[in-house]
């Protein structure tokens, strides 16, 4: 690694034997945690109103928390289990495993209840591959999850152990099997074809049973990652009709044969601009949606925030989870950027009704791959493989700043800001503690009135920094 980008690190590494800071809280006291571009010292770190009253900003905002004006129930946050994340971590010493299993997952990180993994290969696999490769096997009697258990398995049941099993985990095909598909290859779309499609939906019961002998449970599943995009990669495509159709009249009966209907399960898993469109097709169907869950939906066309409200207004009784997302074109080492963008789509799904927020791949390496491609993206954790060091990237952080304080169970409610220059998403637990998060992406500081009943604090945000607020109430 270049000396320039080892600087733009410096300060980015996390000491996780450091004392859970937010386990300090004290009655009637704000606790204000500080992630902020300028002050290396200051991850995810505990900060006094004096500290950050200081230098007062030129721009002003009030913001007011209204705890009884609650929405909906947090499922959690988390990051993928992909073939070339495991792939990494297999070859790492004993201590660097633990460390980034406490990292995501311990009580000391970032508190990841929540995961993904893929069905047969996707890009972030080291190649492409199918569990069953016989294209005579219609009864799936050669089902395998014998590549998985090399390194993607065990990362899996690590992470499973440290979080004493309490994991979400949903599964997301990329592709068929080649031999099921219209152009006979993984990777540049194609389509299921039509014969095979009770013999595809039987596939994601056989995978979620498999798994379950590997001690892997199966929250939930979708039907197809992307299914508008044709990917020089593992892809396929299909219409809103035909994934409506798909899950009515195959996958639907297949999960209710296999004993699997309670399973979640997800349409779309797709960007957020015609994620309306597509619910509209299936969630209007009643055949369909009585086997539907939720929608799911990605980041990389636009924000278009509003189509997850439009998706919840139209159907507020289904859920809405965000599925995937990361900076694309390389790892992006050091970049700040980075976390603001994770920051700025987690303070608009939530205040939007989403239930989960799943981030990409958990780590990658130094080069943002393996990628069996070439489409090098970012991970909130870096691994030089040439030195086993774990880069910690503002990603990293600015999750944490959501993950480790609220947590499954826990309620969005609604919070009032009169500076739109300023994000802000506030939630609240059974304990009756008000978590704030607040970003400020701006390059000067901002003075923020915080209101919540009868408290009232004035502080500093720093510029290019983010904070959690808590608030004990009782």
């Amino acid at each position: 690694m270049k000396e320039s980008q080892k600087k733009a690190i410096t300060g980015i590494k996390i000491l996780l034997n450091h004392k859970n800071e937010h386990t300090l809280m004290s009655n009637n006291k704000l606790k204000i945690f500080v992630t902020s571009k300028n002050n290396s010292s200051k991850r995810i770190s505990i900060s006094t109103i004096e500290e950050l009253s200081k230098d007062r900003g030129n721009t002003k905002s009030k913001i007011t928390i209204e705890p009884k004006n609650q929405r909906q129930e947090i499922l959690g946050f988390g990051g993928s289990f992909t073939e070339s994340s495991s792939s990494i971590y297999k070859e790492l010493d004993e201590n660097k495993k633990e460390e980034i299993i406490e990292s995501y997952f311990g009580e000391n990180g970032n508190k990841y209840s929540m995961a993904r993994t893929h069905i047969n290969s996707c890009d972030f696999s080291l190649g492409n591959y199918a569990h069953v490769e016989d294209k005579n096997d219609l009864e799936l009697k050669t089902f395998s999850l014998e590549r998985n258990k090399i390194s993607l398995i065990p990362m899996i049941n690590d992470a499973l152990k440290k979080r004493k099993n309490n994991i979400r985990i949903m599964a997301s095909p990329w592709s068929p099997p080649a031999w099921m598909k219209t152009t006979g290859e993984m990777n540049f779309g194609g389509k299921l074809k039509s014969e095979y499609r009770d013999t595809w939906a039987n596939y994601y019961c056989k995978f979620i049973e498999s798994c379950e002998k590997e001690n892997v449970p199966i929250w939930g599943l979708s039907i197809q990652n992307e299914p508008e995009a044709k990917q020089t990669w593992d892809s396929c495509l299909y219409t809103a009709e035909e994934e409506r159709d798909f899950i009515k009249n195959h996958l639907g009966p297949s999960l209710e044969k296999h004993n699997l209907l309670d399973r979640k399960v997800i349409i779309w898993d797709h960007n957020r601009d015609v994620m309306v469109e597509r619910a509209r097709t299936v969630l209007s169907d009643p055949d369909a949606a009585k086997y539907v869950w939720g929608t799911g939906f990605h980041w990389y066309c636009g924000d278009h925030f509003d189509n997850v409200q439009n998706v919840h207004d139209e159907f507020p009784d289904k859920q809405l989870i965000f599925t995937e997302g990361c900076q694309e074109g390389g790892p992006h080492i050091g970049s700040w950027d980075l976390g603001e963008r994770y920051a700025t789509s987690i303070i608009n799904d939530l205040n939007r009704w989403t239930v989960a927020w799943i981030d990409w791949n958990l780590i990658l390496n130094e080069r943002g791959g393996p990628n069996h491609v070439g489409n090098y993206c970012s991970a909130p954790i870096i691994v030089d493989t040439r030195s086993q060091d774990l880069l910690y990237q503002s990603s990293y952080y600015y999750i944490g700043h959501f993950s480790r304080f609220i947590l499954p169970g826990d309620k969005i409610i609604n919070s009032e800001n009169t500076n739109n220059t300023i994000d802000v998403l506030s939630s609240i637990n059974n304990q009756n503690t008000v978590n704030t998060v607040i970003q400020n992406k701006n390059e000067s500081n901002v003075e923020v009135s915080y209101n919540r009943d009868n408290v009232n604090s004035v502080f500093t945000i720093p510029e290019r920094s983010i904070v959690t607020v808590v608030d004990n109430i009782s």
